[in-house]
């Protein structure tokens, strides 16, 4: 057949029939294998596909997102711990400095659930020291 609006000198050819169309191109995809020995796709064996310089596909390994530092009392995260895994939250791989924050809790309770445990406990040991007071009082009264 020829194409229309091409000039009489020149005969070109479509193709057809053969139902692949010249637009789609069928490409050889690489095929990719685990690195290490866990051949299951599992929650700890995720992995994403990385192009390297020379233009192969490798699997990267993915680690696991880890969870934050929480306050048990209100749940907020706790600010200044940070937020690693729990084989290098360990001892030996970080520093006591890193792990905690300067006061009392710290690391464990959020700044305002201590003060707030700080003035509960004043604020009760007043109270003792009124009854105390009102006790000896009523007890002079009366005699």
């Amino acid at each position: 057949r020829k194409r229309a609006g091409s000039s009489p000198g020149e005969a070109s050819v479509e193709r057809s029939g053969t139902g692949s169309s010249p637009s789609k191109s069928v490409e050889m995809v690489q095929r990719l294998t685990y690195r290490r020995r866990h051949s299951y796709a599992t929650k700890s064996n995720r992995v994403k596909k990385v192009k390297t310089p020379g233009g192969k596909l490798t699997y990267h390994y993915v680690a696991k997102k880890s969870n934050p530092a929480v306050d048990p009392m209100d749940k907020q995260i706790l600010n200044g711990i940070p937020v690693l895994r729990p084989a290098k939250g360990s001892k030996s791989q970080t520093n006591k400095k890193d792990r905690t924050v300067h006061r009392p809790y710290g690391g464990v309770l959020s700044g305002a659930n201590v003060k707030n445990r700080i003035v509960r406990a004043f604020l009760i040991e007043e109270q003792k020291i009124v009854k105390k007071v009102l006790k000896m009082q009523a007890k002079k009264s009366k005699k």
